[in-house]
């Protein structure tokens, strides 16, 4: 029997190029350059207290992966804006909800991997639910994945695209091991990201973490370094190797779908004697910042 993580998500109404359709109606085209070859670029999105937090960097981060995937059409920043809210409005989302906006390449006149077949403009997705934080924030358990995150010269990490298969064959790994995620190395052997978060470590009461070479430069990890910053943390970006990971006072991994997570466990090492004081005390920097700024969604 089929079991929804949040009852709540029984009857919501999703958004496809600005119709708002109830999820068992809400579909997308065979032709759509997602299903063809995961030709699109999406965003995660968090609400608080009445409020999207981050919108306008996740859209200006939107807008520069499809830029980057030379889309021919990208809908107006504005004009996301506009649809993501009244996705919101109209599920009455105010709080403990999540977006998934996704926008493809757009239907093709037949199948096939050339842009040249995609001439009827961008399919925009706004998919809205309830739904809390993902990992448990009294802490996680990781394993090294024996797959390698993409280096720039292969598919940038940078482009925030929907081809996953990379993270996915690596949260395979994880899942087959028992453990929440997988941290995975850069082509060189150091410490590029997990396969759904950045990741941060702590000796000393000093903050590193890898540079944004062979990961995403999330949103999330940028509000860290700024609040480490902010708040006289000391914060450096570097190449970290395994035993580095294994030998960290504190390990906590960072995203919009989790917010700030400690990290108790990698390869059955044991991380520290609990979750640290660092990682508490920026745990709660990050929570002030989310609960109190964002974009307004309309009653």
């Amino acid at each position: 029997m089929i079991k929804l993580p949040d009852s709540r998500n029984e009857n919501i109404l999703i958004n496809i190029n600005g119709e708002l359709l109830h999820r068992d109606e809400a579909k997308i085209s065979v032709f759509d350059s997602a299903v063809q070859g995961g030709d699109a670029v999406w965003e995660g999105l968090r609400i608080y207290d009445g409020k999207v937090f981050m919108l306008d960097e996740h859209l200006d981060r939107m807008v520069n992966s499809a830029k980057a995937m030379a889309f021919a059409q990208i809908p107006d920043k504005n004009e996301i804006k506009a649809e993501v809210l009244k996705t919101l409005k109209a599920n009455g989302m105010y709080d403990e909800a999540h977006i998934r906006l996704t926008l493809t390449r757009g239907k093709k006149v037949t199948s096939g991997m050339s842009p040249h077949y995609n001439q009827y403009g961008p399919t925009l997705i706004v998919l809205a639910e309830w739904k809390k934080p993902v990992y448990d924030n009294n802490g996680i358990s990781l394993i090294t994945s024996s797959i390698r995150r993409n280096p720039p010269q292969c598919v940038d990490s940078k482009i925030h695209h929907n081809n996953l298969v990379n993270n996915i064959l690596a949260k395979i790994e994880a899942n087959l091991a028992g453990v929440e995620d997988a941290v995975m190395l850069d082509v060189d052997g150091f410490v590029s990201e997990t396969n759904a978060t950045n990741i941060f470590f702590i000796n000393k009461e000093s903050v590193k973490t890898p540079f944004a070479d062979s990961c995403l430069p999330g949103i999330t990890r940028a509000n860290v370094i700024s609040l480490c910053e902010k708040n006289n943390i000391a914060i450096k970006e570097k190449r970290i190797s395994i035993s580095e990971m294994y030998t960290a006072d504190e390990v906590f991994v960072t995203g919009t779908m989790g917010e700030i997570t400690p990290v108790l466990q990698i390869d059955g090492r044991k991380i520290g004697n609990s979750i640290g004081p660092v990682t508490k005390k920026i745990s709660a920097l990050y929570q002030t910042i989310a609960h109190t700024e964002g974009v307004v969604i309309p009653k």
